[in-house]
């Protein structure tokens, strides 16, 4: 289905309701439609936030600022069509006052301006490129920015041995976001890329990608691709033998994601990645979240897409208590600025001035802890905003 054309017909239908007074805080249950890819490309991301969703409801239950939050998921399939599609009919079928989820880039941009437009709140749960905060006033963030953690594998990289780097990345927005911005920031820091290489994101073969990046001959690897990616990557690093050539891998926290980085073995161990959070944060906060997440899921472990859907619904939540009950716009992208949270991850807040997330950012160096493996926290640096903002 042509986007111009669901864009358009979602615009028709609730200029009505732009124009208007919406009543959603007068009601006793306030709707919140979830636009998820529990099918596609980015389904790894769907199942976690699905996951997410799950926990967050058994911990807490379905009420905030004295009304019953009621969900309602829909599977976009990964597909920036469907996921514009099916968000303007929860609008104006189901009559949602807040929409959240979003597991790409590309879906939560084509919601955007329906958001604008109807002045519907927008909570993004995963899509990570810095730009799409400026696509609507009524967007909110509780993932991460790919500037936010790739700036900061830039600056630690140069000061910890590793100076000349190649950098891979899938060819999409966040991945020109991590080649960037980790680039701008090592070349301040006194490093290097001698070779930047795109992989295509859909079916990636990284095969002849780490060939080139071999012949190049530097000391790391600067790696990013989506969430559920990483294993492929890792599986062909390790196959094409590069995994002793003495070549480092320094990447986003993707690569090695806490949902698959046991399947991918002994050759994953010593792999250094930065993010905003490992299954393995060492707080109290952490162990309650990762206790009643495998718990609701089936011993599932928790990555940082599910901590990142987790806060999204904990600020839902803290935002309706705030304004008791008010789902309208405004009223509720105002009450949620400047909102901070204990994290499972950390402290987290809402810039009041970008609606992104502030939170710390940690290197991580995959290890074995109890015959598992898991992404070890080394380094932190603290209450990080997105650089690019």
């Amino acid at each position: 289905m042509n986007m111009k054309k669901l864009l358009a017909g979602a615009i028709a239908a609730l200029s009505v309701m732009a124009g208007s007074t919406v009543t959603a805080h007068a009601e006793d249950t306030v709707k919140v439609g979830v636009v998820i890819p529990l099918t596609g490309g980015f389904q790894s991301n769907g199942r976690q936030m699905n996951a997410a969703l799950k926990t967050f409801i058994a911990t807490h239950g379905d009420t905030a600022g004295g009304k019953k939050v009621e969900f309602i998921v829909k599977d976009d399939g990964s597909v920036p069509d469907n996921a514009l599609r099916i968000s303007q009919e929860l609008v104006t079928s189901d009559k949602v006052s807040v929409l959240t989820g979003f597991g790409n880039t590309p879906t939560a941009l084509s919601v955007a301006q329906l958001s604008k437009r109807a002045r519907i709140p927008q909570v993004i749960m995963v899509a990570a490129t810095s730009s799409i905060m400026k696509a609507s006033p009524y967007m909110l963030r509780t993932s991460w920015t790919i500037p936010q953690v790739a700036s900061i594998i830039g600056k630690w990289a140069p000061e910890n041995g590793a100076k000349k780097f190649v950098s891979i990345v899938s060819d999409y927005g966040p991945g020109a976001d991590a080649e960037e911005w980790f680039g701008k920031t090592i070349e301040a820091n006194g490093g290097t890329v001698i070779s930047k290489l795109k992989v295509p994101l859909a079916n990636p073969d990284f095969a002849p990608f780490l060939q080139r990046a071999a012949d190049e001959k530097p000391e790391a690897l600067f790696v990013f691709v989506p969430t559920g990616a990483g294993a492929a990557f890792m599986k062909q690093f390790v196959e094409r033998g590069l995994d002793k050539s003495g070549i480092k891998v320094i990447a986003m926290a993707d690569v090695t994601d806490d949902d698959l980085i046991n399947n991918m073995g002994d050759p994953a161990i010593g792999v250094v990645t930065g993010g905003p959070y490992s299954a393995n944060h060492d707080s109290p906060e952490n162990k309650a979240f990762v206790e009643a997440f495998k718990k609701n899921n089936d011993g599932m472990r928790p990555n940082m897409v599910a901590a990142a859907a987790w806060d999204a619904l904990d600020l839902i939540y803290k935002t309706l208590d705030k304004t008791k009950g008010d789902a309208t716009g405004d009223a509720f992208v105002d009450a949620a600025k400047g909102i901070k949270i204990q994290s499972p991850r950390g402290p987290i807040s809402i810039d009041p001035d970008t609606r992104d997330i502030v939170q710390d950012i940690y290197m991580r160096k995959v290890e074995k802890v109890d015959r598992e493996l898991y992404n070890t926290e080394f380094q932190t640096f603290e209450s990080v905003k997105d650089p690019a903002h």
